[in-house]
C-alpha cells in the first residue's frame, strides 16, 4: 500500500454547523529588544551520565530523566490559548466520493481525524485553536500567521482565566508568523534564546493547547537543525521528536535555560498525526519578522531570482568542491538580480555577504535578511574556480491573490454584502425598507447573521439603503444593535464591531 508523506500545520479547527459539531483544519522567518526580555533564574536538571569518571571502562551513557517543571512554571503563565472565529471559505462536496481531493493534505487530515459528517454547501462559521507566547509586558504575543490569518475575531486566554480581544498586528505567510496584541500590562514573559547554539541532541520543551487542552507540556529532543521543508524557502527549521498535534501550532519550544528557541509550526506525518517529527521555526527569524510587523505592518525581503539546491558527493566533485557544501544555483530568473550580476546555472554559492552557505537552505535566508537595493558580495564556485562578484539585492514582490480581504473591505465594518429589496419582495414582506442580505462574514457572520436575512433598522434608524447603512456603521461604536427579518420573525442581533 502506497501511504502519502503530508506536512501538517498543527492548528486545531472546529465546525459549528446548527446543533452538530466535527473537527476541520482551520486556514490556513535579531536580537530582542531589552523590552521583550525577562530574566529567569533558572535551576533545571541538566543531563547528566551515569558513569561520568573518565577512567570508567568504556559502556552504553545512559543520561537521566530531565525535570521541566521549573520552566514550565516560571515561562507557563507566559504561553497562551487562542481561539479565532472565521468564517469557512471551503465549501465541502456532499457527494459520496471517497477520495475527495486526493492532493489536499488537509482534506486528508480531516478525513482522518473529523467525523464522516456532510457539510453544507453554505459559508459556515469556523472556530479554531492554536497557541501563543508573550513577548512584552503590555500584551504584544507571538504566534503562527496560519492560527490567525483571515480570522474575523481573535481570542486570547490566559492561565489565569482571563481572557481578551485581540488586535492582529501583522501576518506574514511566508515565514508562518504573526504578531498580535491585547490590551493589557504587567503580563508574564518569556525569555528569547539564542537558536545557533543549540545542538542536535539536547533536551526541549513544548508548551500549548493541543486539542484545546490548555498549557500542556511535551518534551524530547532536538533531531535536527536547518531543515528545509516543501513551499518554505525561508525558514531553516528545528526538527524535534517533541509530541505536538492540532492546538499547539504558535507555541513556544524552550530550552534546558528555559529561553524560547523556536516556534512549533508543522508536524511530517503519513497520518495527520504527530509521528515523532516535528519543525519549529527558529526564534532569531521570527523576531525579525516581528520588527517588521511592528513597526511597518509588513515584511521587506531581498531577493536574487535563482533555484538552488543542496550538493551530494558526486555533485560536489563534479563541480569541483572538496566538501558537500553551498548552494548550487539550477536556474536563473531572466532580467532579476543575479542574472544582472552574471550568476548561471552551474554555478555554486559559497557564501553571501561574509557568511559561509553550507546547506542551499542557508542562502535564501540570508538574501531575504538584505535590504533591497543593498550590493552584497558573494563567493561562487564557477569551473573549478572561486570568483568574487558583486550583486544588487532586489525586492521580493508577492503574489496579489488575496480575493478575501478585498471582499472583505468592500462588505465594510460589518462584513456585509447587501442590497435593496425588489418591489415583489416588498409586497411580500409587507415594507418599503430593508436590505437583503446576500452574503456575510466577519462580525456580522460572528453574530448569526445569515444570507437571506433581511436588515430592518440599526441601533433604531430604520435602514432604507446601502449609503444609509454604511454611514450609520461608521457613526457607531463598537456595538451595534441590528433588527433583523427572518422568515416570520423578527430579532434584535447584537453585533461586536472589530
Amino acid at each position: 500500500m502506497n501511504r502519502r508523506v503530508i506536512f501538517v500545520r498543527n492548528t486545531l479547527a472546529v465546525m459549528l454547523a446548527a446543533a452538530v459539531g466535527g473537527s476541520y483544519v482551520y486556514f490556513r522567518g535579531v536580537d530582542l529588544p531589552s523590552a521583550h526580555a525577562a530574566a529567569f533564574n533558572t535551576a533545571s536538571a541538566p543531563l547528566v551520565a551515569a558513569n561520568p569518571a573518565p577512567a570508567a571502562p568504556a559502556g552504553p551513557v545512559v543520561a537521566a530523566a530531565t525535570d521541566f517543571s521549573g520552566i514550565v512554571q516560571r515561562a507557563g503563565p507566559a504561553v497562551v490559548n487562542i481561539s479565532v472565529t472565521g468564517k469557512a471559505q471551503r465549501v465541502a462536496d456532499n457527494s459520496n466520493d471517497d477520495d475527495g481531493d486526493s492532493d489536499d493534505p488537509f482534506a486528508q487530515f480531516f478525513k482522518r481525524f473529523g467525523p464522516q459528517l456532510q457539510m453544507p454547501r453554505s459559508p459556515q462559521i469556523m472556530h479554531g485553536l492554536g497557541s501563543g507566547f508573550i513577548i512584552s509586558p503590555d500584551g504584544l504575543i507571538l504566534t503562527n500567521a496560519h492560527v490567525v490569518d483571515g480570522a474575523a475575531e481573535v481570542t486570547v486566554k490566559l492561565t489565569d482565566r482571563r481572557e481578551f480581544k485581540a488586535k492582529v498586528l501583522g501576518v506574514d505567510k511566508q515565514s508562518d508568523i504573526a504578531v498580535i496584541r491585547i490590551d493589557a500590562k504587567d503580563l508574564p514573559i518569556v525569555q528569547i534564546g539564542n537558536p545557533s547554539q543549540v545542538k542536535v541532541g539536547e533536551p526541549v520543551l513544548a508548551i500549548g493547547s493541543p486539542y484545546g487542552f490548555d498549557n500542556t507540556a511535551t518534551a524530547g529532543i532536538v533531531s535536527a537543525k536547518s531543515r528545509s521543508l516543501p513551499d518554505d524557502n525561508y525558514v531553516p527549521f528545528i526538527q524535534t521528536d517533541v509530541a505536538v498535534n492540532p492546538g499547539n501550532s504558535g507555541g513556544p519550544l524552550f530550552n534546558l535555560q528555559g529561553q524560547v528557541i523556536g516556534i512549533n509550526s508543522q508536524i511530517y506525518s503519513q497520518t495527520g498525526g504527530f509521528q515523532g517529527l516535528s519543525f519549529s521555526i527558529p526564534i532569531d527569524v521570527a523576531m525579525k519578522v516581528e520588527q517588521q510587523l511592528v513597526q511597518h505592518g509588513k515584511v521587506t525581503r531581498g531577493r536574487l531570482g535563482v533555484s538552488v539546491q543542496d550538493l551530494n558527493q558526486a555533485l560536489a566533485e563534479s563541480f569541483g568542491l572538496k566538501k558537500s557544501q553551498g548552494a548550487l544555483i539550477s536556474s536563473v530568473e531572466k532580467d532579476s538580480p543575479a542574472e544582472k550580476a552574471g550568476l548561471q546555472a552551474g554555478d555554486v554559492i559559497l557564501s553571501f555577504n561574509g557568511s559561509a552557505i553550507d546547506h542551499s537552505v542557508d542562502l535564501p535566508t540570508l538574501v531575504a535578511d538584505a535590504a533591497p537595493g543593498s550590493t552584497q558580495k558573494i563567493e561562487v564556485m564557477r569551473a573549478g574556480k572561486v570568483r568574487s562578484m558583486n550583486v544588487t539585492v532586489g525586492e521580493m514582490k508577492l503574489a496579489k491573490n488575496d480575493k478575501t480581504k478585498d471582499k472583505a473591505e468592500q462588505q465594510g465594518r460589518l462584513g456585509l454584502a447587501v442590497r435593496p429589496l425588489q418591489k415583489d419582495e416588498q409586497q411580500q414582506l409587507g415594507t418599503k425598507s430593508g436590505l437583503l442580505v446576500e452574503d456575510v462574514s466577519g462580525p456580522a457572520a460572528v453574530a448569526g447573521i445569515q444570507s437571506g436575512d433581511v436588515i430592518l433598522a440599526l441601533n433604531g434608524t430604520t435602514v432604507s439603503s446601502v449609503p444609509q447603512l454604511r454611514k450609520l456603521v461608521s457613526e457607531a461604536g463598537k456595538n451595534v444593535a441590528l433588527l433583523v427579518e427572518r422568515g416570520d420573525e423578527k430579532i434584535f442581533v447584537p453585533v461586536y464591531l472589530n
